[in-house]
């Protein structure tokens, strides 16, 4: 069963971004996966790797967005991101030095993160967006 599943709510009405969206939900969701099913120290590595990857990628895409438009809101919501991307470099250093914290309690956390980013700060700036003509 995925940990978190796409569904319209999640939408902030710009193409671009609510497809990184769904590719967050897939990465998570596949990461998820591995973890439970036991997959081995390096393939949940890897996903975990591509997650981080991917979430940076995905910012930087809101970000350019934010500054191309002007934004009001680009420093707090970019204090967010470096937030996170802190929490999650922390955590993938302690899991490459063999520290147990790829476990249930992280998969809550990303999720619940995920999901209340998208719901509470994106949803902020579609409409936004979408008055500047983003869609």
């Amino acid at each position: 069963m995925p940990l978190m599943t796409w569904n319209d709510n999640l939408k902030v009405n710009i193409k671009q971004v609510d497809d990184q969206h769904k590719k967050l939900v897939e990465l998570l969701n596949t990461f998820q996966e591995a973890m439970v099913a036991g997959k081995g120290k390096e393939l949940t590595k890897n996903t975990f790797s591509s997650l981080l990857l991917y979430t940076v990628y995905h910012f930087g895409t809101e970000e350019k967005l934010f500054k191309q438009y002007g934004y009001p809101d680009l420093v707090p919501h970019q204090k967010e991101h470096q937030a996170l991307t802190k929490q999650a470099q922390d955590l993938s250093d302690r899991f490459s030095r063999g520290e147990p914290v790829l476990n249930g309690e992280t998969m809550t956390f990303l999720k619940n993160w995920l999901n209340d980013h998208i719901l509470g700060s994106d949803k902020r700036y579609g409409p936004f967006l979408n008055a500047k003509g983003v869609y």
